[in-house]
């Protein structure tokens, strides 16, 4: 019978688990052992579960319980399974893997509500992922169509790195999360949470792999994180399936370098409820295809943000794929589909922002002008050259028919916006980009725009 040792160190109870059976030697389905730690963890009152350095784990879903801290020593990796049944811990879903009918970037619409799970938590408090191991997806297993320029998986939607919801005082630090083959941290209806000095390093080319996703969650710091994923960083979310959580607000994201094939910093586009009272600063955004793009689609609205102190470098990647156009800016508010409802964006600030690459900023609004006192002060904008792909079209995606418009590049192209003010505005055109630029400001149906150039 195997000897469980609990070692008590001060007042933290620590529960490794190679003493519970796990093997750790990358093989093994070490999955009952993990959870037996996690549950004597939980049933003691709380403490930490440690894996050891220089071991792998394998594993297929884990349910995290309140009062412990999963701490994963330096050099340790807790890995997914190879075996899709064992992510179904849960018997939500037949786990016979089949393709997608059409490609996400044409059709991901999504209520926020995955069926396989590997890190799940529910219903819990002080949860706690530490150290600076690394927990591995396993993307591999839910590839689907490969290109040299996109990975689609075999099914939607797939399995988060990390799915925690309704969970107070949530804290993730300093671990690497990678191999996400879907939105890597999606967190539901969470309260005072710290993200704080992790890194996400996601394949560039797997759609649906965001970073972090605060969805329906209030009180949250992201702070000295880097990440690169596609499509998208860090994603404030209002899915439909979690109304019950009510807004996504009050929010700090601050001192984090992000890397994209689509967004760095987004809103929506799941937006069923308000987003409201948020700021990001002191962020460094480089080779990605958006640098912040709000899309509102839904009923919800967003309200009250700033942006503040940030570098935007953007470039396009394949257009068919990705949505966006090389836009450090994109604030967009249209209907998902005919008869559906969308919302409003107002009060929205960028200060001491500085862009550059190759498309300019783009704000499209509904015929009603649902955009409406949008600020932008001492910001600066060069164009520049650096891919061969079209640099002659605004992307709405996802919206009615899909629209892509065709159009010249403009440093500002606007539609049905009331109150947008431009202060202390540069721009510069690379001569690379000249035969590009169309209109250097192409502005329609808009109310009391200004751009006052320094």
């Amino acid at each position: 019978m195997q000897k469980i040792h609990i070692v008590q160190m001060g007042v933290v109870m620590i529960y490794n688990v190679d003493n519970y059976g796990a093997v750790g030697d990358g093989v093994h389905n070490d999955t009952p052992a993990i959870q037996a730690a996690i549950d004597a963890c939980h049933n003691n009152g709380g403490g930490c579960v440690t894996f050891s350095g220089g071991r792998t784990y394998r594993s297929g879903t884990i349910i995290l319980r309140s009062y412990v801290e999963l701490h994963l020593e330096t050099g340790s990796c807790l890995k997914g399974s190879d075996h899709l049944e064992d992510f179904n811990l849960l018997g939500r879903q037949d786990t016979t893997p089949s393709q997608i009918d059409r490609p996400t970037y044409e059709n991901c619409d999504y209520t926020g509500q995955p069926t396989l799970f590997f890190l799940y938590a529910r219903d819990c408090e002080y949860v706690s992922i530490t150290g600076f191991g690394k927990i591995d997806g396993n993307e591999q297993i839910f590839y689907g169509t490969v290109s040299p320029w996109h990975i689609d998986g075999s099914f939607y939607p797939r399995v988060p790195l990390l799915f925690l919801e309704h969970i107070s005082h949530l804290t993730i630090e300093h671990v690497t999360l990678t191999g996400s083959a879907f939105w890597t941290t999606h967190m539901v209806g969470c309260e005072d949470v710290l993200i704080d000095g992790i890194r996400i390093l996601n394949n560039l080319r797997l759609a649906n792999c965001d970073g972090i996703d605060p969805d329906h969650c209030k009180n949250v710091r992201i702070t000295n994180c880097h990440i690169e994923s596609a499509d998208d960083c860090i994603v404030f979310k209002n899915t439909a399936h979690s109304m019950q959580y009510g807004a996504c607000e009050n929010i700090v994201v601050s001192n984090c370098t992000l890397m994209s094939t689509s967004a760095a910093i987004k809103f929506g586009t799941e937006s069923e409820a308000p987003f409201r009272n948020i700021t990001v600063n002191n962020c460094c955004i480089s080779r990605t295809n958006r640098g912040i793009s709000m899309q509102l689609r839904d009923k919800g609205s967003i309200e009250n943000v700033t942006f503040s102190n940030l570098s935007i470098d953007t470039r396009m990647f394949s257009k068919a794929h990705w949505w966006g156009e090389a836009e450090p800016i994109a604030i967009t508010a249209v209907k998902r589909s005919d008869g559906k409802e969308v919302g409003h964006i107002r009060n929205v600030t960028f200060q001491n922002i500085h862009c550059t690459g190759e498309n300019g900023i783009l704000i499209y609004g509904d015929s009603s002008r649902n955009i409406s006192d949008i600020t932008f002060q001492n910001v600066d904008l060069h164009l520049v050259h650096r891919t061969d792909w079209p640099k002659n079209t605004h992307d709405l995606r996802p919206c009615q028919n899909n629209t892509i418009l065709t159009d010249g590049l403009n440093a500002v192209y606007a539609r049905n916006v009331e109150r947008a003010y431009f202060v202390n505005w540069q721009l510069s055109v690379d001569d690379s980009m000249e035969k590009y630029v169309a209109k250097t400001y192409d502005i329609e149906n808009c109310n009391d725009f200004e751009i006052n150039e320094n």
